[in-house]
């Protein structure tokens, strides 16, 4: 009983110390805009601390396996999130008339429909030798295997795309 207690807990420092990890990177880029230098570094380094704790909450947890079962997870995760769960949040965004929040909804709803896309093909290229490189809108979280002349999601040019 003890145990699914610590993997319950385990699974809840991951999920605050990940929502912590991305807020401080926000507030990174605020304070940087601001010209809040210092504080812009502290948020960067403590958002580099939740990240390593959240990597180790999981690693113990026992949640990485495999990169084939990782890639599995992957393409169910984002198959949930654009089937499901963001449809979900897009009626209730329409319901109270918030249109900022559509628009983020539907951005990441059509790009998690892309990610997941990506994820099946790596999974059926697993042992590819061939080099892949992959390009990220940074707007809309939008991936594309080559730079597009615009994104297809959200119009941002090409020329914006970071490359990995």
């Amino acid at each position: 009983m003890e145990e699914n207690k610590t993997l319950s807990n385990l699974m809840e420092g991951f999920a605050g110390e990940s929502q912590a990890n991305r807020k401080y990177q926000a507030y990174a880029r605020k304070a940087q805009a601001e010209g809040k230098t210092n504080a812009a570094k502290l948020f960067r380094a403590a958002s580099d601390a939740e990240a390593l704790h959240a990597q180790k909450h999981l690693e113990t947890a026992g949640k990485i396996k495999t990169t084939k079962d990782n890639l599995q997870d992957a393409v169910a995760g984002e198959t949930f999130e654009y089937e499901s769960m963001y449809p979900e949040f897009i009626k209730a965004a329409e319901a109270e008339g918030n249109k900022a929040a559509l628009l983020s909804f539907n951005y990441a709803m059509k790009a998690e429909e892309v990610h997941a896309r990506l994820y099946k093909d790596a999974l059926e290229n697993i042992d590819s030798d061939e080099e892949a490189f992959y390009y990220l809108c940074p707007v809309c979280g939008n991936i594309e295997k080559s730079v597009p002349e615009k994104c297809s999601i959200c119009g941002v040019p090409g020329s914006k795309f970071i490359k990995y």
